[in-house]
């Protein structure tokens, strides 16, 4: 029998685990991370031992026919205890409280655990059965009921985990809310593969054969209710994480502008410390905010605050805000001042107030997104790129001799 549908999403799980375990390391204080590396565990081990291949295995080992199921049901039982507990620290609530249902699970799915191993042990399951167990031997003593048991575990799991995730839902928003839709569909999805697990099991309580629904079609199910349960316990996690990252990574981008025309001051020498290759953009976004502050204290002495004046007063003319007009006064004022200090050209004026207002990220980046795309801006430059030429022409030998 094809194993993946058991294998890829334990796969999937695990390598959602691999990707917390950075995290795991360096907060594994934290309870929360804990719980959610523990239960994606679990869910990938239920899956692993539920496979055909590490079913013939584990009985092989054992040397005990079908001892593989017991191990699997405990797994299970152990990963939806997890999921409740996981949902009750997550939202949160008096400690008191918190500690006496966790408890009440705990304990539940303790005795539970270990009934599902005693009920084996009376039980008489001799002949392996390694895809069909839930059915085959659902009218066997003992074996029947260990199999009842572990499927009513599972379907309270589910009809709790679903009631808590959807009630919380209604109360949050952003990501959090988020990912307990996407637990509500999971757990909806696990409720489904217990109801077909248990429709299978009662036809065989009466002497009809729907094997099919236990095999084939509940394994599917779960399957990617496990994948979605990992999506939606991590999201409200990662979430922000990747917001901050797009964040950061779209200001450093943005920034470019003004980064690469205050290098131009000063070519031989970078704006900041090297940084390694292996940085994180929060570093680089540091090290391009640090560098430009650094262009700047460059350039101040050439800041003509004449060149900011006429390039704000053209901005509005042109039908520009306020705010814009500035930022558009400020880029044109730094890039003729990056053309004086390159070309060694003193100029008459300081603007030392005006580059103090610099300081902020968003004026920065306003900045920046003049210097690319302002037709003032590009005038600015332009002319002081030809004032800087007929400077220089000027202090030539040539110059000096005309």
């Amino acid at each position: 029998m094809d194993a993946s549908p058991y294998y890829i999403p334990a796969l999937a799980l695990w390598a959602g685990l691999a990707a917390k375990l950075p995290d795991l390391v360096r907060t594994w204080r934290d309870p929360l991370v804990r719980s959610v590396c523990w239960v994606i565990f679990l869910g990938g081990a239920g899956f692993v031992f539920a496979a055909p291949p590490t079913v013939a295995a584990v009985n092989r080992a054992s040397g005990i026919p079908n001892l593989a199921a017991p191990v699997d049901y405990a797994i299970v039982s152990a990963y939806s205890a997890s999921c409740l507990l996981l949902i009750l620290h997550w939202r949160g609530g008096p400690a008191d409280h918190l500690r006496r249902l966790a408890r009440r699970w705990q304990i539940g799915y303790t005795i539970l655990i270990a009934l599902l191993v005693v009920l084996f042990i009376m039980g008489d399951a001799s002949v392996e059965r390694r895809t069909d167990l839930d059915t085959y031997y659902a009218t066997t003593p003992w074996i029947g009921q260990m199999i009842a048991l572990y499927l009513l575990g599972h379907v309270t799991a589910a009809l709790t985990t679903t009631s808590m995730c959807w009630r919380w839902a209604l109360q949050v928003h952003g990501w959090l809310r988020a990912g307990l839709w996407l637990l509500v569909a999971a757990w909806l999805l696990n409720l489904s593969f217990s109801t077909l697990k248990i429709i299978a099991v009662a036809a065989r309580w009466t002497g009809n054969d729907w094997d099919v629904l236990s095999t084939v079609l509940a394994p599917g199910l779960v399957g990617l209710a496990a994948t979605i349960a990992t999506v939606g316990f991590t999201v409200p996690l990662l979430g922000p994480r990747v917001v901050r990252l797009r964040h950061g990574v779209v200001t450093w981008w943005r920034l470019g502008p003004l980064w690469h025309e205050l290098s131009s001051a000063s070519p031989n020498s970078p704006l900041a410390a090297p940084i390694p290759w292996y940085s994180s953009y929060s570093v680089r976004l540091t090290q391009r905010e640090a560098g430009i502050q650094d262009g700047l204290n460059l350039v101040r002495p050439h800041l003509d605050d004449r060149v900011r004046s006429r390039a704000q007063t053209a901005a509005r003319s042109a039908g520009l805000g306020s705010e814009d007009a500035s930022r558009i006064g400020l880029a044109a004022m730094i890039t003729a001042a990056v053309h004086t200090q390159s070309n060694g050209i003193s100029s008459p004026t300081d603007a030392f107030d005006h580059c103090a207002g610099l300081a902020t990220r968003t004026t920065l980046v306003g900045v920046a997104r003049a210097l690319r795309s302002s037709p003032i801006v590009a005038a600015a430059r332009a002319a002081a790129a030809a004032e800087a030429d007929e400077g220089n022409q000027a202090n030539s030998p040539e110059g000096a001799a005309t």
